[in-house]
C-alpha cells in the first residue's frame, strides 16, 4: 500500500485566531513535513463563512486531493461534517471521519440515524479514545483508536517532587469546562496555604463562562491569586506549564483533552474531574487524581493531598511523562500513514 501524494483536512483550523490548534492541523503539519501537499479547510472565524469555506474547497479542489480527512463534532458543526461527507461521496473520494468532542455521544443519541449514517458512509472511522469508542460503538463497529497526539520533547518534562502550591488549568473558557468552580477550590485552599496561585488559560468562547469566573474572583477577593490569560500561541503552552506544580481539569464534559497530555508530558501533578473519556486516560492514585464532577470540596482535599503527601507527587510526576510518552508524534503519524493508506487502497480496488 502506497500513501496519496495529495489529502484533503477538513476542521477548525483556527490556532492563528484563538492559539488553540486542532489535532488536523498538527496532522497538516506532520505530512506536509514529509513532503505530502495538504489542501485544508477552514480558517475562518466567522461560521457561516467557515461552512461555506469547507464546501467549496472539497468542491473546488476535487482534482488535487485523492483522500480526504473530516472532523466530526457534535452540534452546528456536525451538520458541517454532514454536508462535506455528502459531497465527498458525490465526487467519489475516500475519505476518514474523526470523532472528536466528550459531548457526541449525547448528540448521538439524539439523533441516532444521522449519525449512524455519516459513520456508515466512511470506509473507516477514527476516535481519540476507547471512551468514544464504546460510546459510539451502536453506530459503528469497528472504529479505529488513534489517540490525540503531541511532539513529547517540547514539553520540558521536571519532575515534581516537592511540589509549590502554584496551580495551572488550561481550557478554554466555556461552560462544559467549568471554569467557575476554580474561584471556589481556591478559596478553601487559600485558607490553609495563604500564598497558593493559578494561572488559568484558555480563549473566551463567549458563552459567559470567563465572565461568571471573574465575577466570582472578585466576589471571593481573589484577584492577587488568580490569573487569566486569555489564549496563548501553541508554541507557548510548555513555558506556560513549567510555571506550574499541579494542573488541575474541571471539565464536566469530556474526551480525551490535548491540554492534560501537556501537562503530564511535562511532569504537572494532574487532578481532574472523573467524566467521560477522562478515566480511559487517567489512573487514580497512579498518574493522576480522579474527583466527582463539579466537587469543589474533593478537588480540594485532591490538592492538599498533592502539597502534603511524602512521594506522592513524585509517583504522579514520573507516572503522568511516561505515559504521555505513548502519545509521541513519533508513535501516532505511522499509524495515521497507514489508515491513510488502506482508504486510498479501497478507492483503487474499486
Amino acid at each position: 500500500m502506497s500513501l496519496p501524494s495529495t489529502f484533503l483536512l477538513v476542521g477548525n483550523f483556527l490556532s492563528s485566531k484563538n492559539g488553540s490548534r486542532s489535532v488536523g492541523e498538527e496532522l497538516a503539519d506532520r505530512l506536509q513535513g514529509k513532503g505530502f501537499s495538504v489542501v485544508s479547510a477552514s480558517r475562518q472565524r466567522f461560521r457561516p463563512l467557515r461552512f461555506l469555506d469547507m464546501l467549496f474547497t472539497a468542491w473546488l479542489h476535487r482534482k488535487k486531493y485523492q483522500v480526504a480527512y473530516v472532523e466530526v463534532y457534535s452540534g452546528l458543526a456536525f451538520i458541517w461534517a454532514e454536508s462535506v461527507c455528502w459531497i465527498l461521496n458525490k465526487i467519489q473520494k475516500p475519505y476518514i471521519v474523526a470523532l472528536h468532542g466528550g459531548n457526541l455521544p449525547v448528540f448521538a443519541c439524539r439523533w441516532p440515524k444521522r449519525v449512524k449514517r455519516l459513520l456508515s458512509s466512511a470506509p473507516i472511522a477514527i476516535a481519540p479514545s476507547s471512551y468514544l469508542i464504546k460510546e459510539m460503538f451502536v453506530y459503528r463497529r469497528d472504529i479505529h483508536l488513534i489517540p490525540n497526539p503531541i511532539e513529547v520533547r517540547s514539553y520540558p518534562f521536571r519532575l515534581r517532587s516537592k511540589p509549590e502550591p502554584h496551580l495551572i488549568w488550561l481550557r478554554a473558557f466555556h461552560n462544559i469546562y467549568n471554569p467557575q468552580m476554580v474561584p471556589s477550590i481556591m478559596a478553601e485552599l487559600r485558607k490553609v496555604f495563604p500564598g497558593i496561585v493559578v494561572t488559568m488559560i484558555g480563549p473566551d468562547k463567549g458563552d459567559g463562562a470567563l465572565y461568571e469566573t471573574q465575577k466570582r474572583i472578585e466576589a471571593f477577593g481573589l484577584q492577587q491569586s488568580i490569573k487569566i490569560v486569555k489564549g496563548i500561541p501553541k508554541s507557548h503552552v510548555p513555558k506556560m506549564l513549567e510555571l506550574g506544580d499541579i494542573f488541575i481539569n474541571t471539565a464536566n464534559i469530556d474526551n480525551t483533552p490535548v491540554s492534560v497530555i501537556e501537562a503530564m508530558a511535562s511532569g504537572l501533578c494532574v487532578i481532574s474531574t472523573n467524566v467521560g473519556g477522562i478515566p480511559y486516560l487517567l489512573e487514580d492514585q497512579e498518574d493522576s487524581l480522579l474527583v466527582p464532577a463539579d466537587d469543589v470540596d474533593a478537588m480540594v482535599v485532591a490538592v492538599k493531598r498533592i502539597l502534603t503527601e511524602p512521594d506522592l507527587a513524585e509517583r504522579l510526576s514520573g507516572n503522568a511523562r511516561r505515559k504521555a510518552e505513548q502519545f509521541d508524534w513519533s508513535v501516532v503519524l505511522p499509524q495515521w500513514e497507514k489508515l491513510f493508506s488502506e482508504v486510498a487502497s479501497l478507492r483503487t480496488a474499486n
